[in-house]
């Protein structure tokens, strides 16, 4: 396991505090910046993680070989503050970012992150398109969406992440509401009406927890007319490419998410109008 939780100098960093949530921002060094802002937000099952595991994350794809400007945000931790302290505080950030667009060169904005950050960044999308802020594109990587247990969640004995901790991360960040019924914004997976979400890329592995929801994500956003795309990898080791980069499916996953980025410019991200 590699793990890297400081820039090299290829990125330059700046602090950033919108209202009480602590910020990084991200910029390439020597490349030329595009005009793209990626909200980028931590995994930790909602309980743990920090903003500056985005220096392990695939986010520094999109800064070292994309120039994408990229802000990752400190969110409250659900040891801390239940829902909806941590999806409000991202939403915050958001909208730091669209209210800075001219400053910030934002001419497209993007919200990716990993594991519980990718089920924050659904939920973020979910809010954005609901309150009239536009995101070009959503990247989920392996997300964390369902409070409830599904076919691959239940029972499982996978590396990093399996059915105990998932309890443990839902029950802390909904409290009493853990197996219950909520918002779409609390667990993205009960969202019903998937229409107006951005264009979605993730990937995820066939045996970890959170196989089956974000699987079931994607084929709801493409019932609904939202272009998106999952890559399915054959492993149970959750994070698989942050944690263990060096093993031949991490660069695979990597390299492919590349890939789909760069595809994603091209395009204008498939947004239409």
């Amino acid at each position: 396991m590699n793990i890297q939780l400081k820039p090299d100098g290829s990125v330059k960093v700046q602090k950033l505090r919108v209202g009480r949530v602590p910020a990084r921002i991200l910029k390439p060094a020597k490349i030329a910046e595009v005009p793209v802002v990626v909200l980028w937000i931590h995994g930790g099952g909602y309980i743990t993680g920090m903003k500056e595991m985005v220096y392990m994350s695939r986010a520094m794809d999109l800064v070292k070989k994309h120039g994408a400007t990229v802000i990752s945000p400190g969110y409250r931790l659900a040891w801390q503050k239940p829902y909806p302290a941590a999806v409000n505080d991202c939403y915050a950030v958001l909208e730091y970012v669209d209210q800075h667009r001219e400053e910030l060169k934002a001419e497209k904005i993007v919200v990716g992150g990993e594991s519980a950050g990718g089920g924050l960044a659904a939920a973020v999308c979910m809010m954005a398109r609901d309150r009239g802020i536009r995101i070009d594109y959503q990247l989920p990587l392996y997300p964390m969406l369902s409070n409830v247990d599904t076919d691959s969640s239940r029972n499982n004995h996978g590396k990093v992440w399996n059915t105990r901790r998932n309890h443990i991360g839902w029950r802390f960040y909904l409290r009493s509401d853990a197996k219950k019924t909520v918002s779409p914004y609390a667990a993205p997976a009960q969202q019903t009406d998937y229409s107006g979400l951005p264009p979605c890329y993730t990937f995820v592995g066939d045996g970890e927890p959170f196989y089956a929801e974000t699987l079931n994500y994607i084929e709801n956003l493409k019932k609904a007319g939202v272009e998106a795309h999952c890559d399915v990898y054959h492993t149970d080791i959750h994070a698989f490419d942050m944690l263990y980069p060096g093993l031949d499916v991490s660069k695979t996953a990597a390299e492919a998410f590349h890939e789909n980025f760069a595809a994603a410019m091209r395009t204008g991200f498939f947004r239409k109008g």
